[in-house]
């Protein structure tokens, strides 16, 4: 098998700022376009893209493709976790109902998990499988994957052999980029992470 390149990005700022959106479709803002836009300028080196079905990371994408004429797909697998009683609110506010419960849910989020909420284990089987379709059906291509940051902290910890519960350890800032090698002759390599603009 080829070495498999593959660029982890995540989509900029929505509307609305942050927030747990989780699967709520809303639109990048002005500022999430322009740090996408940023986050890529300069750079082409991807042979197809492939994006979250959410309005968030597929509308960058579909430009993306369109403007570097690339191959583009949607993975259903790769939309956000869903945060169920905590779509739509902000730190803030959840905080004001239960000072704790955000403090417990980043230290163990197979447990304290949102009313409603996604299982952590279901999520990250989600997300693995369309890996592995992915995975399985490329030859060689340096791949670009718009997607969100739950998604991404669970690819890395999924190729890397973490456990998923540690995936808060992970930091992952808008339209920032990661980059995981496949290469047979070795153990999958994440060659660096959360990068910035010009150091990709």
């Amino acid at each position: 098998m080829p070495v498999v390149t593959i660029d982890l990005m995540r989509h900029g700022e929505p509307l609305g700022g942050s927030r747990y959106r989780g699967q709520i479709d809303d639109p990048l803002s002005d500022k999430g376009w322009q740090q996408m836009r940023d986050a890529v300028v300069g750079h082409s080196p991807w042979d197809a893209i492939v994006t979250s079905p959410l309005i968030r990371c597929c509308a960058f994408a579909e430009a993306l493709a369109d403007a570097q004429q690339l191959p583009l797909a949607v993975e259903a697998g790769f939309k956000e976790v869903g945060f169920g009683s905590w779509e739509g609110k902000t730190r803030a506010e959840l905080a004001e109902t239960n000072p704790q419960q955000l403090q417990q849910f980043y230290q163990d989020p197979v447990k304290y998990r949102p009313e409603g909420a996604e299982p952590l284990a279901g999520f990250s089987a989600r997300v693995a499988a369309a890996w592995q379709r992915m995975v399985d059906a490329q030859h060689g291509e340096h791949l670009l994957i718009v997607a969100h940051a739950g998604v991404i902290r669970v690819l890395i910890c999924h190729v890397l052999g973490l456990p998923v519960e540690q995936m808060f350890r992970l930091q992952i800032s808008n339209a920032s980029i990661s980059r995981i090698i496949l290469d047979p002759a070795r153990p999958p390599v994440l060659q660096f992470h959360n990068g910035r603009p010009g150091i990709f």
